[in-house]
């Protein structure tokens, strides 16, 4: 096995099984391609690359040999590699990556243009019902002229799909390597949640002391995050509100940022009449303090009034009943029996669906850590512990639901 693959499966294991065409075209932007087809490796996909004459102009093939551990496909032979990797049979790609995508390569095929490697392989794929994905890259003079548009339509409407580019500095610059990743993984990935609109909380609130100070937690956002990303990628229309995360939020998921309690409150009350599922997987403060204007200088003890803050997973279910609603409950230095106790008693409270409660005290998994280990229980009893990534416990939520 090459070396370059034992990358396959590190991040995840949403794309195992699946074999992925990378097509690369002649723009400046096939400089990411190599990194585009190891981030599809690590969630487990093969990566077969094809290049254009134009692109081996930008990047040496070598680069994208040693990038998947395949060899390089740049022209057709007797081996019919078109109808190898896209004819109708079993052993066919699953996806057919274009990025970087050029107006020519997108007008060939909108027209039925099969003059070269990539242009034949992607006939051969619409032909073959192969799900395609372009990511285009061109300068904003090209992107918005009518005939590429009108192209774009074109093979929209026959199912091909398209992450838009980031416009800046006259460009229509190819879409990071995340974004095109997490589509290309949408587009494979179980499909339970298509249509469902979830609302997911993460991170922790700001209780201000002063216009400075602040009372807050540890928490880093990852397993909301982790929460979100996991219902995007089965399909799902996602809402993230945030708190404080030390996690980067991903540059797809559609997110608004609440400061503090009260703020993710408002945003979760606005929201939930609109949403099938609600996760509060977030850290809001349950006190906050009297606010005092400017700074309070340091003379002495500073002493505090707190007063309570609204509760929202009390709040969910009167605004909509028959929302399913999932909720986390952290404790620390408690058993499991303890912890399932204090867990029940909140779920029937909220009348949630599920509720997955964690000792948030135990060294290496809760707060801040990449890991977890959780009770996982639902409205009929049931229960059971599970512990790994947060990712996982994600999978795992909404395999339950």
């Amino acid at each position: 096995m090459h070396s370059s693959k034992n990358i396959i499966g590190t991040k995840g294991r949403e794309l195992e099984s699946r074999r992925i065409a990378l097509c690369v075209c002649g723009s400046v932007a096939a400089v990411k391609s190599p990194e585009l087809a190891r981030e599809l490796m690590r969630h487990g996909a093969e990566v077969v690359p094809v290049m254009s004459e134009a692109a081996k102009e930008i990047i040496r093939p070598e680069l994208m040999h040693w990038a998947t551990g395949n060899p390089i496909i740049t022209k057709l032979t007797g081996d019919v590699e078109h109808l190898k990797l896209c004819g109708r049979h079993r052993e066919r790609v699953d996806l057919v990556v274009v990025a970087p995508a050029t107006a020519s390569t997108i007008g060939k095929l909108a027209n039925g243009i099969d003059d070269n490697p990539v242009t034949t392989i992607l006939t051969t794929a619409l032909g073959s019902g192969v799900p395609i994905l372009f990511a285009p890259a061109m300068h904003l003079s090209i992107s918005d002229n009518k005939i590429v548009k009108d192209n774009i339509r074109k093979l929209g409407s026959l199912g091909v799909e398209f992450v838009d580019p980031d416009s800046s500095e006259g460009k229509a610059k190819m879409a990071s390597v995340d974004r095109i990743a997490a589509l290309a993984i949408r587009m494979l990935y179980t499909k339970n949640m298509r249509g469902k609109k979830v609302l997911v909380t993460a991170g922790a609130t700001r209780e201000y002391i002063d216009d400075i100070r602040f009372i807050s937690n540890p928490s880093s956002g990852r397993m909301g995050t982790e929460t979100a990303r996991e219902a995007y990628l089965r399909g799902a229309d996602v809402l993230l509100i945030h708190g404080h995360v030390d996690v980067e939020i991903p540059a797809y998921m559609r997110s608004r940022y609440a400061e503090s309690t009260e703020d993710m409150y408002k945003e979760v009350i606005a929201n939930v009449r609109k949403s099938d599922v609600v996760v509060l997987a977030g850290a809001p403060s349950d006190f906050a303090p009297v606010r005092r204007k400017g700074k309070v200088h340091a003379r002495g003890e500073l002493h505090l009034t707190l007063r309570t803050l609204p509760k929202i997973s009390d709040a969910v279910k009167k605004v909509k009943s028959d929302v399913k609603l999932i909720l986390f409950k952290a404790e620390s230095g408690v058993d499991d029996d303890k912890l399932r106790e204090i867990a029940v008693k909140k779920l029937k409270e909220a009348r949630a669906d599920m509720i997955l409660a964690n000792d948030v005290g135990k060294k290496g998994v809760g707060f801040v850590s990449e890991s977890n280990e959780v009770l996982l229980i639902k409205a009929d009893g049931s229960c059971r512990k599970i512990k790994g990534r947060k990712s996982e416990i994600a999978k795992a939520i909404f395999d339950c639901l």
